[in-house]
């Protein structure tokens, strides 16, 4: 009843229930990680900066990989100026599955710029964006929104239908304003009032965290498909579990033995990709929240801070596992 096909312009998803994009989050490994243990229907890169690919800057081509990945993968860029935000698509149309923009990231160093959620004040901007990335990209087009920039401004109908108008195949609707960040609790009246609006799929985004989160998402708003992000952290697997909820189907609940082979496997994919040194130091903040809420887990946290090689991590890890 909920789980279903979910088709974004050309692309056949699988299912539509989505890993959403987060900073510092969603590269590589932790991708491939969340597609082994859970298979969401889509993933999305990291934020990735369309100045960054017009100006060919090494450090952002390594969000773009997705060696070995299953498809379909989306892109997700961010920017304000339409020209350059066309040529970043162009460039990251080479890899990706659905080119997705970013219009909702409440981040002040980015919205500073005029970009994320920023652009939810300027509608005539919003539509030239999605004009010219869909005039240089043969892929679908997919936008990221807030229902506004805070109290006094809340548009995402406005925007919605601009979204529609300028040849996006999809939204993807958060359900707060800027100004709420991720506090309080996501409004679903706006996310249902986006979906009664438009003609193309709307994904609603916000506090999902529980299969009973996800059924009110869909019988709340009637949306085609639901983003989860947060929800995922220290906990890979949940998108899985969720979907079986659904479903009506069994799910065994991940063991600590699972959880220290998930976490042992996730720093072996983040060392390929990143080498020793940064692996450590991004895995860091993983463990803490595969670990939260076990025992001694504060202990062990402050540990695992301060160890600076995998051999002494790994040993640290299986230790701490094998006395729960």
């Amino acid at each position: 009843m909920y789980i279903k096909n979910l088709k974004i312009g050309n692309v056949e998803l699988e299912n539509n229930i989505l890993l959403a994009p987060m900073a510092g989050i969603t590269d590589l490994p932790f991708r491939v990680i969340c597609k082994k243990y859970s298979n969401p229907g889509l993933v999305y890169t990291e934020m990735i900066s369309s100045k960054a690919l017009f100006y060919n800057d090494e450090k952002t081509k390594k969000l773009m990989n997705i060696d070995g990945e299953k498809r379909p993968i989306a892109f997700q860029i961010f920017g304000s100026d339409p020209k350059i935000m066309g040529e970043g698509a162009k460039i990251a149309s080479k890899f990706a599955d659905i080119i997705d923009i970013n219009m909702g990231c409440p981040a002040p160093k980015v919205v500073k710029n005029g970009d994320g959620s920023r652009l939810l004040q300027n509608p005539k901007l919003v539509e030239d964006i999605v004009k010219e990335v869909v005039k240089n990209t043969d892929k679908p087009v997919t936008v990221k929104i807030r229902k506004g920039w805070d109290k006094n401004s809340i548009n995402a109908v406005e925007i919605a239908k601009i979204l529609e108008g300028a040849g996006a195949s999809a939204i993807t609707v958060h359900g707060r304003t800027r100004d709420e960040y991720y506090s309080g609790h996501v409004d679903l009246e706006v996310i249902k009032n986006v979906k009664e609006n438009v003609n193309i799929p709307v994904i609603g985004n916000g506090d999902i965290k529980t299969a009973s989160d996800a059924k009110k998402m869909f019988e709340y708003t009637g949306v085609d498909g639901i983003m989860i992000g947060r929800a995922t952290l220290g906990h890979p697997w949940i998108i899985g579990e969720i979907i079986n909820n659904l479903k009506n189907e069994k799910t065994e609940e991940i063991s600590n033995a699972q959880k220290l082979e998930i976490i042992k496997e996730h720093l072996k994919l983040a060392m390929q990709e990143k080498g020793e040194y940064i692996a450590i130091r991004e895995m860091r903040k993983h463990i803490c929240w595969y670990i939260k809420n076990l025992k001694d887990s504060s202990r062990i946290r402050e540990k695992v801070n301060k160890i600076e090689n995998a051999n002494e991590l790994l040993t640290c890890l299986e230790e701490y596992f094998n006395n729960l």
